[in-house]
């Protein structure tokens, strides 16, 4: 790129076939240092630093080539429709303590559950730890819908895991998705080989996704011990939360910013291993 060419906080760079977005510039003896965070699917989430100086081959997005074309469709019906994504997909104030979407999801409305989901809300909890342990059949996967939900639409929960038995796996995954329009890839053994096939080999697996759900017997395999503890998660969800006892570990307070467990009622005494914190 040519040396008239300057950088800006809130640039958009093209870096090694990845788009990428300039968060801040700190200057060097080598010149200018781009802290960026990725945006195109392979590097979304992850943060960077590039040096111009080094990577000669930093394309920068000019705004000033974009090319406007009017929007033809009857009563401007594309751009209206971007309009209202663009609001949907803003967040709302942290310090917000209302339902904005879990109270008009498909599930008839229950004050203990709100009740549940205000308090994962609590804005005056840093990192929230709850632990629902409600009685079989009262909806407790219905509350962590309704609190993943509210999670997404305050933007604090881009990159979410759910752990649950096998048995439940595909039901818990339904649910989500016909119910709170949360959209999760179910990775097992073979599901994390074929993705580490398209990654370069010291790419963490677990990021490939945003929203991960696995088995509890996936969560106890040690060669998956590393790659879950070293990522960042938003929301860390553990359904049945009484059949794990060590395996929890792997998710430390530093990595993850909220915890659910979930327990059946008269399925929660003492385990060996720490308890979930309530």
């Amino acid at each position: 790129m040519s040396s008239a060419d300057t950088f800006a906080p809130g640039n958009v760079v093209v870096v090694r076939d990845e788009e990428w977005l300039v968060t801040s510039i700190d200057e060097s003896a080598d010149g200018p240092v781009l802290n960026a965070q990725g945006l195109s699917d392979l590097v979304r989430g992850q943060d960077a630093v590039f040096y111009p100086s080094l990577d000669r081959g930093i394309q920068l997005n000019d705004p000033r080539e974009v090319t406007v074309r009017p929007d033809d469709s009857p009563k401007y019906r594309r751009s209206r429709l971007w309009v209202e994504s663009t609001l949907h997909k803003t967040a709302i104030p942290l310090s917000d303590a209302s339902l904005t979407v879990s109270d008009r999801m498909l599930a008839r409305p229950l004050g203990y559950q709100h009740k549940a989901v205000a308090k994962a809300l609590d804005p005056a909890t840093l990192r929230p730890r709850i632990l629902l342990a409600d009685s079989v059949g009262l909806g407790k996967t219905l509350e962590i819908g309704m609190i993943l939900a509210e999670l997404i639409r305050r933007g604090r929960g881009e990159r979410i895991l759910v752990v649950t038995p096998r048995h439940v796996l595909e039901q818990m995954q339904h649910e989500m998705w016909s119910r709170f329009a949360i959209p999760f890839v179910r990775l097992d053994s073979q599901g994390v080989a074929r993705v580490k096939q398209k990654l370069p080999a010291n790419r963490n697996p677990f990021s490939y996704f945003r929203r991960v759900i696995i088995s509890i017997d996936t969560l106890k395999q040690e060669r998956f011990v590393h790659d879950l503890r070293r990522h960042h998660w938003d929301a860390v969800v553990i359904d049945e939360s009484h059949n794990v006892t060590e395996s929890t570990e792997v998710f430390a307070d530093e990595h993850t910013d909220l915890s659910v467990a979930t327990a059946t009622m008269g399925s929660t005494e003492p385990r060996e291993g720490p308890a979930p914190a309530p």
